[in-house]
């Protein structure tokens, strides 16, 4: 019996591109969208720090468990199925997260979003490489730089609707809405394949794939970095008031979604190799000049430094586990995507631990000498 996965392939093309790029921005805007409802969870169900932290694990762990799985699924029933599942699930959830107020219900929910976006990063970025390969042409860049303007759009869109009264769970049902039309009208020209049939559904990345994996986990982590202390370094140590201190995250947000929307061409001119060096190269200035010239300004700037130089890393590492014929891709991709969530997700931790020891200006010079590393690995990327 054949599967869906393996049948017959209709070559990518521009309807496909569209549909892929639609993917990423859903899949950027559903993950952010969650979190302006970060503290309305907290009041509702009566949590302390702790208790929240705990909570919001619960999202990474159920990202981290279905990411292997959805790799393995796609070969069996193609990337348009497990898209548009995993993508109504979230939606199902959204209204749910801004709702209930049984804490093991919400475990439970959060459980499930979080394998659902898990599971759509994924699959979304298998997509991207068999549509990238297909054009013959450098896209990576461009259709990460939609996941970052989803996220910087669900944000922004849900902070504001938040803001001017309207109710959470009115907001993340007109979010789960959207969401829904977006599945819709790129749903008929996703692949209705995936990779190649190869290797188990789970495999510990060897050779080139976990080179590129360690790799975007250092990226990652310089991500979450920026996310969960890039705030609290400009309130503790430049004396921002805590109100403006998220622009922090914004500059870089916003650096780094221009940097890829802008980076397909400029890989196409410079190449692999140069985008690895000149883009980690200019992240960890960015980090120092952050750190070490003690002006709030000069902090931002770094921030900006950080986002135009992480921009494009990762989007050429994916396109690079296209090519490489160490590990098929539906196992490749889940691995790579894994070993970046857990560095999104320890990262913070381990910063806390460094500040906790030394300070947090340490901490982020640790960072800065990581994307030094990244920098000169790109000489060793032979894909």
């Amino acid at each position: 019996m054949t599967s869906i996965g393996t049948a017959a392939p209709v070559v990518p093309g521009r309807l496909e591109q569209f549909s892929t790029r639609v993917a990423f921005f859903i899949t950027g805007f559903s993950i952010s969208a969650w979190a302006p409802l970060v503290p309305y969870a907290k009041s509702r169900l009566g949590l302390d720090d702790a208790s929240l932290g705990l909570l919001l694990l619960c999202l990474g762990i159920g990202s981290i468990l279905s990411m292997p799985l959805a790799g393995a699924m796609t070969v069996r029933y193609g990337c348009r199925r497990i898209i548009v599942m995993v993508g109504s699930i979230a939606c199902l959830c959204l209204p749910l997260l801004a709702t209930l107020t049984d804490v093991p219900l919400m475990v439970a929910t959060l459980f499930v979003y979080g394998a659902s976006m898990g599971a759509l990063g994924c699959v979304t970025n298998i997509q991207a490489i068999i549509v990238e390969r297909a054009s013959g042409k450098t896209m990576m860049s461009g259709f990460h730089g939609l996941f970052s303007c989803g996220g910087i759009l669900g944000a922004a869109g849900v902070s504001a609707l938040l803001s001017v009264g309207v109710w959470p769970w009115l907001t993340m049902t007109l979010v789960a809405l959207f969401i829904g039309l977006a599945l819709y009208k790129a749903g008929p020209n996703l692949l209705r394949y995936g990779s190649e049939a190869g290797g188990p559904a789970f495999a510990i990345p060897h050779g080139v794939v976990l080179f590129i994996g360690l790799m975007c986990f250092t990226v990652f982590l310089t991500e979450g970095a920026m996310l969960d202390w890039s705030a609290v370094f400009l309130s503790a140590q430049r004396g921002v008031e805590p109100s403006y201190a998220g622009f922090g995250y914004a500059v870089f947000a916003l650096a780094m979604a221009i940097g890829r929307l802008c980076g397909d061409p400029v890989v196409r001119r410079l190449g692999v190799h140069k985008i690895i060096l000149f883009g980690g190269l200019c992240a960890a200035v960015g980090m120092a000049v952050a750190t070490l010239i003690p002006h709030w300004q000069a902090a931002l700037c770094g921030y900006a430094l950080v986002g135009i130089g992480c921009s494009n890393i990762v989007p050429v590492f994916y396109s690079a586990v296209g090519r490489q014929k160490t590990m098929p891709e539906n196992v490749a991709v889940p691995a790579i995507t894994t070993l970046g969530y857990i560095g999104i997700l320890m990262g913070p931790a381990g910063i806390g631990f460094v500040a906790h020891l030394s300070s947090l200006g340490v901490a982020f010079l640790i960072i800065a000498v990581m994307l030094l590393g990244v920098a000169l690995s790109g000489r060793y990327l032979k894909v």
